[in-house]
């Protein structure tokens, strides 16, 4: 199928409904471009790029099999993946106007008001537009199933942000019994892998350093 018979073929599967637009999309060896593209209910058909960076994980591209004549490229994006120039240079520098938020997650929750602030600090160092390799989003790193899960239409928003994470460390809490050594794995390496592993701190890298920085961070703002 040359690329002006699968752009007709996905026209035609959508009804015609397009508008135009720019965003990005990730290739397997995690490079990615910038693409003037064709909208898709859901979907954008990349048809001019231009080369940038951008880290894996922020799109889930569909990728067509190799060959001579490749077809374009159809990217699922998310609305609220942050502009790149602020997921990758915004510095915060006024960190205590997240504190009514936090201060109002952690009533509605009962979940620590330091132990968000520490989770806070150790995801994204108060960036609301932090993006990480993986897809997570914002202030409190929420990945689009988890935000889903606790109602966050906007993970930009430090409102909805904040209050979806607390609500995530709730359930993490109550789920291993109030450990918070455990609470904190499952945080970042999800409440899977703490119970496939015995309901012990995975022996992942990231997550051995993680446990740790979080708890510095919460011993540090509790005293605060």
């Amino acid at each position: 199928m040359n690329q002006k018979t699968a752009i007709l073929a996905l026209i035609a599967a959508a009804g015609g409904a397009f508008i135009g637009g720019v965003c990005h999309q990730v290739n397997q060896d995690a490079t990615a471009k910038y693409a003037e593209v064709t909208r898709l209910p859901g979907y954008l058909i990349a048809l001019q790029k231009t080369i940038e960076f951008v880290p894996r994980g922020i799109a889930d591209a569909v990728t067509p099999a190799p060959g001579p004549a490749r077809p374009p490229r159809v990217v699922r994006i998310y609305p609220d993946t942050p502009p790149l120039h602020l997921a990758r240079g915004y510095v915060e520098n006024d960190t205590s106007r997240y504190n009514h938020h936090i201060r109002q997650a952690s009533r509605a929750t009962k979940v620590p008001a330091a132990l968000i602030r520490a989770v806070i600090t150790a995801e994204s160092s108060f960036n609301p537009y932090a993006l990480s390799s993986t897809g997570a989003v914002g202030l409190m790193q929420l990945m689009p199933e988890t935000a889903a899960r606790y109602g966050v239409k906007n993970r930009m928003d430090p409102s909805q942000n904040i209050l979806g994470g607390a609500r995530y460390l709730r359930d993490l809490m109550q789920m291993f019994n109030n450990n918070m050594h455990l609470a904190i794995a499952a945080y970042n390496a999800g409440e899977g892998a703490v119970m496939r592993h015995g309901r012990k701190i995975p022996p992942y890298p990231e997550t051995v350093a993680y446990v740790p920085k979080v708890l510095k961070y919460y011993k540090r703002y509790r005293l605060a």
